[in-house]
């Protein structure tokens, strides 16, 4: 008789007992299938439940630091690099030395070995142990909502990787998603992105043009849309006193350091006479005094957390 896995859901009606203290919402069969490529690793917790023997079944039991859990008659059995199914089946054959059929299924509770980690345009970036499914647009809520520069687009990074298993079979798949079309999803009622263990969720910035100098408010401009050079000297709060408008200087960066500057006229501009010129991203306009007097130029480089110092947070 073919042991069936956890995943095998079709024959079963309504939640298992075994999430009791999960959502009942949240647990459906495509929750169980979407992670059914996920390994088990050190610290995840399991529920196992072995059919007609409650004295055998277990709940709660979490794997320890070498990959071992710990069952009734057999002892220690290694569910490290394990699916749910396999798992299922290694205990069920571990079984056969007492039972005739033994009929096991696995359902990992707690995902704790392989985090989800959110970064990028969230205000509070940081990794997420699902205790649960958690979908897309939830989870970037849960990381505090998308900040001011954020460009709107979304990366996702799948990876079935395990550390401890090293099987050097592990993949990657990234997929983009735009935040309009998942936040119309919500309105609409269609189905959310489901969110895997493991998952790497990047949340794009805006590209930025500096506006320095002799203006009243210095800023950072997020070029989220199409924005002219005298529309972000406005943001800036306009020029101060005794700026030289005939001589304000875009100097425009490439990746490698910069790739040259253009003289821009205001005055011209104004008057329609002269190009009103697109930003780009990290350029810097610098707009200087008419007595000659020099601004120093300077950036604040953001610096990106690793994610072994990001906050965790439980998702309940």
């Amino acid at each position: 008789m073919r042991l069936m896995a956890s995943i095998a859901f079709t024959a079963m009606i309504g939640v298992p007992a075994c999430f009791g203290q999960a959502d009942p919402g949240a647990v459906r069969v495509a929750a169980a299938q979407s992670v059914d490529h996920y390994q088990i690793g050190p610290g995840d917790v399991l529920n196992i439940r072995i059919f007609n023997r409650p004295l055998l079944s277990r709940d709660s039991v979490r794997v320890d630091e070498h990959g071992m859990i710990r069952l009734p008659l057999i002892n220690e059995i290694n569910a490290a690099c394990q699916t749910e199914g396999s798992l299922a089946e290694a205990i069920g054959k571990a079984y056969l030395e007492y039972l005739k059929t033994p009929h096991v299924e696995v359902f990992i509770k707690e995902y704790q070995s392989q985090p989800v980690v959110v970064v990028g345009a969230v205000r509070e970036p940081g990794r997420f142990q699902m205790q649960r499914q958690v979908h897309l647009v939830e989870i970037i809520s849960l990381a505090g909502g998308l900040t001011e520069n954020a460009a709107g687009r979304v990366q996702v990074t799948h990876s079935t990787e395990n550390r401890m298993c090293n099987s050097g079979e592990a993949k990657e798949q990234v997929e983009w998603f735009e935040m309009k079309d998942l936040l119309a999803s919500k309105t609409t009622g269609n189905a959310d992105i489901p969110v895997r263990p493991g998952d790497t969720i990047n949340l794009l910035e805006a590209n930025k043009a500096y506006v320095i100098g002799n203006v009243i408010n210095p800023v950072t401009v997020p070029l989220k849309e199409e924005i002219t050079i005298s529309q972000a000297i406005a943001m800036a709060g306009g020029t101060a006193p005794d700026s030289n408008l005939d001589r304000v200087r875009l100097t425009r960066n490439g990746a490698a350091g910069p790739r040259g500057e253009i003289i821009v006229n205001l005055k011209a501009i104004s008057r329609n006479e002269a190009e009103d010129i697109l930003l780009q991203g990290n350029d810097i306009v610098e707009v200087s005094s008419s007595s000659g007097k020099k601004f120093m130029r300077g950036l604040i480089n953001s610096i990106i957390p690793t994610m072994s110092r990001l906050p965790v947070t439980v998702i309940r």
